[in-house]
């Protein structure tokens, strides 16, 4: 499945905007009702994959919190989400082709990113299906292979630490 875009998530919000917002993290496990939208995170992300690779993306990250006194109550509208969303990005414009993650966690499930892998309409709401990402091999994913032992995993990690290398300044080098 391809990641969902932060315009195409910010459409289907608009497209949504009088139904209620939920989120379910696991199957049959919901985010608290009284959750607040904390923070809208922008992350550039750039890496080098096991085959030397460099590659680059941006994160759009929305962070939900569950206050551990308000109980449960109605989930707040879809309005009120673009509301705040609204406010973000007048302070710092979102890049419309990032991932998005919502970042959650609660006193019987650990923090962490998650992804939305669909959405559901129901009864007056719109749920927002959250999955674990998976975690991925560039290099397999480009045809190559990725952590073999044996002559091809020390070329990939002498590359990797010529790339390193080349990239930097050492001293007396001239290059600084």
């Amino acid at each position: 499945m391809e990641p969902l875009k932060w315009q195409t998530f910010k459409e289907y919000l608009t497209n949504n905007a009088g139904l209620r917002l939920q989120f379910q993290y696991a199957e049959g496990q919901w985010v608290d009702a009284s959750y607040h939208i904390t923070e809208i995170k922008q992350a550039p992300v750039t890496s080098v994959d096991c085959g030397g690779v460099m590659n680059a993306w941006t994160e759009v990250v929305m962070q939900l919190w569950e206050p551990v006194s308000e109980g449960n109550r109605r989930a707040m509208k879809v309005d009120k989400a673009l509301s705040i969303i609204s406010v973000v990005e007048k302070a710092m414009p979102l890049y419309p082709a990032a991932v998005v993650k919502i970042e959650f966690g609660n006193q019987q499930f650990d923090t962490r990113q998650l992804i939305p892998k669909g959405f559901i309409i129901n009864d007056g709401n719109l749920i927002v299906d959250l999955r674990p990402d998976t975690v991925q091999c560039k290099a397999i994913e480009r045809g190559g292979s990725c952590g073999t032992p044996g002559e091809e995993s020390n070329n990939k990690q002498t590359n990797l630490q010529n790339l390193v290398a080349a990239s930097c300044c050492t001293p007396g080098s001239g290059c600084c």
